[in-house]
């Protein structure tokens, strides 16, 4: 299995962002596996405040286990899909440690048509002025 351009660079760019996202005392790893057909692919995310480091190298027992398609993890770390939506909708499962998958989808971009209900509760206050 060939993960895409975009799945690597997603990836590579984790541990130069980390200090911008993971401001939180929390720590962990994260497994993500990657599915296609039938074959799984491994990345590993030891994540800790400020710090993020991604391995292909196993890294013992995981904290966390989020699993899914590689067709979804490209459409979610490209923004085309949300993360939490694709757990509650079933297409990707997880186990272990919540907090580090609430952590771990800060990463994530968000979908472009999605607003934060703060934005929109804001804009409606002001319409009602």
């Amino acid at each position: 299995m060939n993960v895409s351009e975009a799945i690597q660079q997603f990836f590579a760019s984790l541990p130069a962002r980390a200090a911008s996202v993971l401001n939180s005392p929390i720590g962990g790893t994260l497994q993500i596996d990657l599915t296609d057909a039938n074959r799984t692919e491994h990345w590993y995310v030891r994540l800790a405040p400020g710090s993020a480091q991604v391995s292909r190298e196993e890294q013992g027992q995981a904290d966390a286990v989020l699993t899914l398609s590689t067709d979804l993890f490209e459409k979610l770390v490209t923004g085309r899909e949300a993360g939490m939506a694709a757990v509650l909708r079933n297409e990707a499962t997880f186990s272990g440690h919540v907090v580090l998958f609430l952590a771990f989808r800060r990463f994530l971009p968000t979908r472009p048509d999605v607003r934060d209900p703060r934005d929109a509760a804001r804009d409606h206050v002001r319409r009602l002025m």
